[in-house]
């Protein structure tokens, strides 16, 4: 249950924290219309307080997170006094949206709850979560002036002009996220660790909102079909991909620009006046501050929708003075924005010099046009096969096309605008796709993102179909309603394969994960060098270290450059564990995560070499292995100009009983026997001379085949390695 409750509380906070801010800001016109504005409202005034906080060099959210609670209950006051009891009443008129809302995060909640027992974190692959954990660690732990531990460490932490990991935040990376992580984690008295995986879920079900105005009020569809649209919007596998990769700048964007699209067109329609774009300049600040705060490059193309729906009406109609005005009224706004947060804008540059250095993300699947309505064949967005993803994206296309012709025939202005709603997203998602395909880049990647931070106002626009063919003929509705309920349902079981996966997730903040926070109030650790091999667990523990000045062998992130290990102790994880015969000298955290203290006279580093496959884990049972190719090789690395004793223990088992040789230097050294059952199998200790050594794991019997569907050919699974370095060498061992 402390998911739940844990979802809840947070989706209530964030809507407290809008309520009277939103109240106050929505354009009179629309006022019944003010909770939709709520949630867009808390996010962007919770991460505005995060960065007064941040400008004022207050020691991180942990020194005011609970004081800032006075801000929303002044503004619910101030909008209150202002509007009076009868202000409440939209809630009741908007009730079912918000019972809509409440079932989609109890649906998205239920997998995390699965997973596990205690309230976590966790991906299908994406290691964004940790990232996002780092960066609210820093805003909650830390002022801005502060650069003790990992935080001033300039030669690991230097991006572009940035040399602090503060001001990568401030400037570079998704600010708005982690602000929110921050400050509701210093309210509830939570961890960052604790708050990703429910704070995307929650940012899923905030977008709801906007989704369902962009379709009840800028396409004008009835309550009913734009309720349908927040649903198929809360449904989406497209989003619920997002949430199961930690993806939260991207939905903090959406809604966002809904929001900014949905006043461009407002303020176009009611005569781009200066009273007109003075009534939604409070709602554009709010959007444009979440643009800025979280994907501040898109604030550049956030416009587009709007922009090329009021300069084809401005051409239809020789309108231009008041294009002038309009664009004003959309412009000043961003500029106020940009005038508050002046760090967001000057790190554009470097944002970009970014992107052409590096190829961000992953590939992932073109959508067809079915799946633009969110039917996919698996977790990793992929379609159907051929004959169904052909024949469905045929009927739908149809039926959008039948819509608009028969909404042109009434003389609708809401064809133009459902045409400027997609084909603009959809020109950038398929040149961004050809790019990829061209220069076998990640861009698909950038695809989906574009695509996804314009889903709710292209969801309206392509629903449009679904809610919106009126007939006198009964049978013509039954037919609409039918198809509208079969992409429902085709949504929900897209998301219902999510949610079977996030129940058993590849990557969790397990337990003996989270221990790793003890390292940081252990006074005899001065400094870590993180020889954590998988990525996942490598960002976790540079989020759970910010106190500790740490140094990576490998260049792990932004922010996190590979350097010399000048760590006065090793921090292992995964595979392999070293221990030595001064006992104070090395720490076990956990039993997959040791401190070795690199001035010990006994100190060795150990690592896999050749022969293996990657690792392999159930995050659930806390188990990892790796498989051998058949031989396999162990690389100890001896820094001391004398010789040292070093014995082995596997826990390992293999496919059928083998004999296992350890060889060194072209010599058998040691034999020992392996069973079919994770077992320990303890190797008497030899010799290793100085300098680096390649510890040979030898098998006279063959690797077997993994099975029918895996083509591996597997030697012996490890399940952990001990290295563990005697006082004295056996000269006989020689």
């Amino acid at each position: 249950m402390v998911f739940f409750g844990a979802a809840l509380g947070l989706l209530l906070n964030i809507l407290f924290w809008g309520v009277g801010l939103a109240w106050l800001c929505t354009p009179r016109r629309w006022r019944l219309a003010w909770p939709v504005f709520a949630g867009l409202a808390g996010v962007g005034l919770q991460s505005a307080v995060v960065w007064f906080g941040v400008q004022m060099d207050w020691s991180g959210t942990e020194s005011y997170g609970r004081w800032s609670l006075l801000v929303p209950v002044g503004l619910l006051l101030l909008a209150w006094k202002r509007h009076g009891v009868s202000g409440w009443r939209p809630w009741r008129r908007l009730s079912g949206l918000f019972v809509a809302m409440l079932v989609v995060l109890n649906c998205i909640t239920i997998p995390f709850a699965s997973a596990s027992k205690w309230l976590t974190s966790s991906s299908l692959g994406s290691c964004d979560a940790a990232d996002y954990a780092a960066g609210a660690r820093v805003l909650q732990d830390f002022a801005r002036t502060d650069r003790d531990g990992f935080i001033g460490l300039t030669e690991v932490v230097r991006v572009q002009s940035v040399d602090n990991f503060f001001d990568y935040w401030l400037y570079l990376n998704h600010f708005t996220p982690s602000a929110l992580i921050a400050l509701n984690g210093a309210i509830a008295g939570l961890q960052p660790y604790q708050l990703v995986s429910i704070t995307g879920a929650v940012l899923l079900v905030l977008g709801m909102p906007l989704a369902f105005w962009m379709a009840r009020s800028a396409l004008r569809l009835g309550p009913g079909g734009a309720l349908l649209v927040a649903l198929f919007y809360g449904v989406s596998p497209l989003l619920w991909y997002a949430v199961a990769h930690a993806s939260l700048s991207q939905l903090v964007a959406a809604p966002a620009i809904a929001a900014v699209t949905w006043c461009g067109v407002a303020l176009w329609r009611t005569g781009a006046g200066f009273r007109a774009a003075l009534s939604v300049s409070g709602v554009l600040i709010l959007a444009y501050w979440s643009i800025l705060g979280g994907y501040n490059f898109i604030v550049l193309v956030c416009l587009v929708p709007a922009a090329g729906y009021v300069l084809g009406q401005a051409v239809w109609s020789g309108r231009y003075l008041r294009l002038l005005g309009w664009f004003a009224g959309m412009l000043i706004p961003l500029a106020v924005v940009a005038a508050a947060a002046p760090a967001r804008v000057t790190g554009l540059v470097d944002r970009f010099r970014l992107f052409q250095q590096y190829d961000f993300g992953w590939k992932i699947p073109a959508l067809s046009p079915e799946g633009w309505y969110g039917l996919v064949g698996t977790v990793t967005l992929a379609g159907y096969g051929d004959t169904a993803r052909w024949t469905l994206s045929a009927v739908l296309m149809a039926g959008l096309l039948v819509s608009l012709v028969l909404a042109a025939r009434r003389r609708q202005s809401a064809v133009f605008l459902v045409v400027c709603l997609t084909v603009p997203i959809l020109v950038g998602y398929v040149i961004l796709l050809l790019k990829g395909r061209a220069h076998g880049t990640n861009a698909s990647y950038d695809a989906y993102k574009l695509f996804a931070v314009f889903y709710p106002g292209m969801l309206a626009a392509l629903g449009y179909s679904l809610v919106h063919l009126r007939s006198r003929r009964a049978g013509v509705r039954v037919v609409v309603a039918g198809v509208a309920g079969l992409v429902l349902a085709g949504n929900a079981v897209a998301s219902y394969r999510f949610a079977v996966r996030l129940e058993n997730p590849p990557l969790l903040v397990d337990r003996g994960l989270a221990r790793l926070q003890t390292i940081e109030s252990m006074p005899e650790v001065k400094s870590v060098n993180l020889l954590v091999v998988d990525f996942w667990s490598r960002l976790w523990a540079n989020s759970f270290l910010l106190h500790k000045p740490h140094y990576f062998p490998s260049h792990t992130y932004e922010g996190r450059l590979n350097t010399e290990l000048k760590g006065e102790w090793d921090l292992l994880g995964g595979l392999i564990a070293v221990s030595l015969p001064d006992r104070d000298r090395h720490i076990s955290i956990d039993k997959h995560y040791t401190l070795v203290d690199t001035r010990s006279p006994y100190f060795i580093r150990a690592r896999v070499g050749e022969g293996w496959y990657d690792g392999e884990r159930l995050p659930r049972a806390n188990l990892r292995w790796r498989w051998t190719k058949g031989n396999a090789e162990l690389l100890i690395e001896n820094p001391h100009a004398r010789s040292l004793d070093v014995g082995f223990r596997f826990q390992a088992r293999s496919m059928e009983p083998r004999t296992l040789e350890i060889w060194i230097q072209g010599k058998r050294r040691r034999t020992v026997r392996l069973g079919t059952e994770l077992s320990w199998v303890r190797v008497p200790s030899v010799v290793l001379p100085p300098g680096l050594t390649a510890v040979e794991i030898r098998s006279p019997t063959p690797p077997l085949p993994a099975g029918p569907n895996d083509s591996r050919l597997l030697g012996f699974a490890a399940f952990g390695i001990e290295v563990n370095v005697r006082s004295d060498p056996d000269p006989s061992d020689q």
